[in-house]
């Protein structure tokens, strides 16, 4: 490669040594993946800057330009990675001086490159933000920001290559920052892309700086007893290795010893010690066999093992009759081996392997490591992508992007806490994401240092301060530009609370105005008043009021009008003063009642017991002063009358239509809720065929009981606003009376 003249520069003599070993590794790991003169066009590049690389270093004191030799060279041993990942390695200690645009290296390097380098920029800037790694919305900014799946294959490379360099700095503090980093955030997406070898390298490292007392001691047992435990595991290994090759079967079989960190955990989780974690030592027994004869011959070999080794039930799992729902088969079997020593044995067969170490059923999902069904789904379709590829996969996969969150957008707050709102989401919806009080108060906010205006939509990677004022209220309008229902139902409750407020105000307006002018407005009265000025709920009638878009004066008018209106005398009709005029079938069809033969023009009364109304049964009956009472065929003195004075009654009739409006009393029972009359009268109020006269209501412990009088045209408009008031909440029953 011979780039070290002008890229070590610098250095010490340790470090230019170490930068061309690296180069000399790396032309030779490469060579399959770059391009003749990518080298040549690397060197050039730190040539025109020499004297800014020269020494170059990270937080750690790193050279920047060692380090991404070596994470280079680890990447080409773990991934087999394209052209494009390997020049956008070499080129980041360039971008992260700032002496590289991404957009600028397309032109040498092509848009591929510059695409890597556009999402590693991204993402280093990511971790300028006083924000905390370990957070579940941090790794989904993490992918958002990386855009190719590449670029976080590089990422995970690169940390765990800054882990094995910082043993023994003198920054612990960043040295734990780090360390926790790799635990939370990349060793899981290093799981989770079958970077088996990494991800346990990451958590080995990140056991070893945060509990270095467990990492040694644990390591110093697992040294002792390295010699011991390999021979134990040959030991064990030999007579079951015999035994399957007498019963004719092919298969490779293979011990281990866990992780550090995996005996670690499941030390915590086992509480107990070293010596007696059960799967301390793994065997597993991988089948050449056909997929018809897998089954069988997995239960054959779990027969010869546990022939030759006492098994433990309780530990036995089978995931073969019965596969797990991420697709992995296997049969694990824990025995005891010599010296009572307890080992785990897995069968499986080749095909199961693939699947469990490579394909959709991932380490991962059968450790329970927390996930999304949507990333889920996403790293699923990488790892097919990973498998399948018959170009190689790593071709593939610059086409595949990181949009599993294109939905949702990442925001911080000025202290660095990470907030995830849909996409769409405006400066409003973050404000009442923080918190109620703050939407209902904000005016605007500083994004990224600027001022923007509530309606501003925010994207991924902005600052977000939000700016309030006491003075500010929410508006209707808000709800036009919001998308979370959180600040929807917020605003919609803020708003119907401020009408609640504006409504009694306007309340007590009125109320105050009729005191003065010594008026007096029951409901009732009050609601055919609201009805004639045009308003359809009582909280609009009152909010026009107390924004003084409407004078009380003008309600007490209307109310003193309707009552002038009410006291006119009405037309009479008597026997004496009646002319008879000549019947014909227009003037019958015009009488409300078919009084016996067709008796018309008679001076009649509909009876207070009762209060028949057009459509009911009804007869008549003539009093002692001459009047005919209509009573209802129902009525409760119908059966007295007809007994005591059967010549005194009359077969009477409705015409065939009613023009005129009959009083009928409803009997009404609920509970006493705020607000619950107003419903029922208004109820009332807005039926074109019902009038309310009268309203009389008391109530008891919670509860309310009281008489309404209607005026209805029949029977059918009487059912309907009986039907209607049931549905009115808090409304137990409603009777006619007798």
């Amino acid at each position: 490669m011979q780039t070290e003249s002008s890229i070590s520069t610098g250095a010490t003599e340790t470090e230019r040594a170490e930068i061309c070993r690296l180069a000399l590794r790396l032309v030779h790991k490469a060579a399959p993946s770059v391009r003749k003169g990518d080298f040549a066009a690397v060197r050039s590049a730190y040539r025109d800057v020499a004297d800014s690389v020269a020494s170059a270093r990270d937080l750690f004191g790193i050279h920047l330009v060692r380090h991404a030799l070596d994470t280079a060279c680890t990447l080409c041993s773990s991934v087999s990675p394209d052209r494009s990942m390997i020049a956008a390695i070499l080129l980041m200690p360039l971008l992260r001086l700032n002496l590289l645009k991404p957009e600028e290296s397309g032109d040498i390097w092509g848009s591929d490159v510059a695409t890597l380098l556009r999402g590693l920029d991204k993402v280093t800037r990511l971790y300028s933000r006083n924000t905390s790694v370990e957070s579940e919305n941090f790794r989904n900014l993490l992918l958002t920001f990386a855009e190719d799946i590449r670029v976080i294959i590089i990422m995970i490379v690169e940390r765990c290559v800054l882990m094995r360099s910082i043993n023994h700095h003198p920054d612990q503090e960043h040295v734990l920052e780090v360390a926790h980093e790799a635990r939370n955030l990349y060793a899981p997406l290093a799981h989770r892309l079958g970077l088996y070898k990494i991800k346990s390298e990451l958590e080995d490292l990140s056991l070893k700086y945060t509990n270095r007392e467990i990492y040694t001691r644990i390591a110093r047992k697992l040294n002792e007893t390295k010699a011991g435990r390999d021979a134990y595991i040959a030991a064990f290994i030999d007579p079951v290795k015999r035994e399957l090759e007498r019963a004719g079967l092919k298969f490779d079989i293979k011990g281990r010893t866990k992780s550090i960190s995996s005996i670690w955990n499941k030390i915590q989780k086992q509480n107990n010690d070293l010596e007696h974690i059960y799967d301390l030592f793994a065997i597993r027994v991988i089948l050449d066999v056909p997929p018809e004869r897998e089954r069988s011959e997995c239960w054959l070999v779990y027969s010869i093992v546990t022939d030759m080794y006492q098994p433990n039930p309780a530990r036995l799992k089978d995931w073969l009759s019965i596969p797990k729902s991420n697709g992995y088969e296997s049969l694990h079997i824990t025995v005891q081996g010599p010296d009572g020593r307890w080992v785990e044995v897995q069968i499986r067969s080749r095909r199961m392997d693939e699947i469990a170490e490579k394909g959709v059923a991932a380490h991962w999902k059968y450790k329970g490591i927390k996930s999304e069904n949507n990333l889920d789904t996403w790293i699923n379709h990488v790892r097919e992508i990973l498998e399948g590829a018959e170009s190689g996969p790593i071709e593939l996969m610059k086409e595949f992007k990181t949009d599993v969150y294109s939905k949702e957008v990442f925001v911080f707050t000025p202290k660095g806490d990470l907030f995830r709102l849909p996409l769409g989401a405006t400066v409003l919806d973050f404000a009442f994401n923080i918190h109620s009080k703050i939407g209902c108060t904000c005016t605007g906010a500083k994004v990224n240092g600027r001022t923007r205006r509530i309606n501003h939509r925010l994207q991924s990677g902005d600052t977000v301060e939000i700016m309030t004022s006491a003075n500010q209220a929410p508006k209707a309008d808000w709800l036009s530009f919001v998308t979370t229902s959180k600040a929807r139902s917020k605003i919609r409750q803020s708003l119907k609370e401020r009408d609640s407020r504006a409504a009694e105000l306007g309340r007590e307006l009125l109320q105050r105005r009729c005191k003065n002018r010594k008026v007096e407005i029951d409901e009732a009265a009050l609601m055919r008043v609201i009805k004639k000025l045009g308003f359809k709920t009582v909280t609009e009638f009152y909010n026009e009021i107390a924004a003084e878009r409407l004078d009380p004066a003008q309600v007490i008018a209307t109310h003193e009008e309707l009552e002038r209106r009410d006291a006119e005398p009405q037309e009479v009709r008597s026997a004496d003063e009646f002319i008879m005029p000549a019947v014909t079938e227009e003037t019958a069809s015009d009488d409300v009642l078919v009084i016996g033969d067709n008796i018309k023009g008679v001076n009649y009364r509909m009876s207070r017991c009762c209060n028949p109304i057009y459509g009911d049964r009804v007869f008549g009956f003539v009093s002692s002063e001459g009047v005919i009472k209509i009573h209802r065929c129902d009525c409760p003195n119908a059966a007295n009358i007809r007994s005591r004075y059967p010549y005194r009654v009359i077969n009477t009739r409705w015409s065939g239509r009613s023009g005129n409006q009959f009083a009928a009393t409803l009997h009404v029972v609920g509970h006493d809720d705020i607000g619950i009359i107003t419903n029922i009268t208004s109820i009332i109020n807005k039926e074109s065929t019902a009038t309310l006269r009268s309203i009389a209501i008391d109530s008891h412990d919670g509860m309310f009981s009281g008489h309404l009088t209607v005026g209805v045209a029949d029977v059918a408009s009487l059912t309907n606003l009986i039907k209607k008031i049931r549905t009115v909440k808090g409304v137990k029953d409603v009777q006619r009376n007798l």
